[in-house]
């Protein structure tokens, strides 16, 4: 498995960044939250229908995976 692989992570402690540093990260972390709301909020949805169909394709069944549906940032 690939959890398993991964190095645990040390904690961060902002107040010992730099103002620049600290700004970056928290952008990051805003657009990964945002990311992760989007992704959330489509999930949601598409469970409420049994398929979903764009310009004549089913793009999501409830039988298979989704396919065809793509999401980029400036989507979000």
């Amino acid at each position: 498995m690939a959890t398993k692989n991964k190095k645990p992570r040390g904690k961060i402690d902002l107040l010992e960044m730099s103002d620049i540093e600290r700004t970056k990260f928290m952008e990051k972390i805003k657009l990964s939250l945002r990311q992760s709301i989007s992704e959330v909020k489509l999930w949601r949805t598409l469970l409420q229908y049994e398929s979903i169909t764009i310009n004549g394709h089913v793009v999501f069944s409830e039988d298979g995976p989704l396919k065809g549906l793509v999401m980029q940032k400036g989507d979000l």
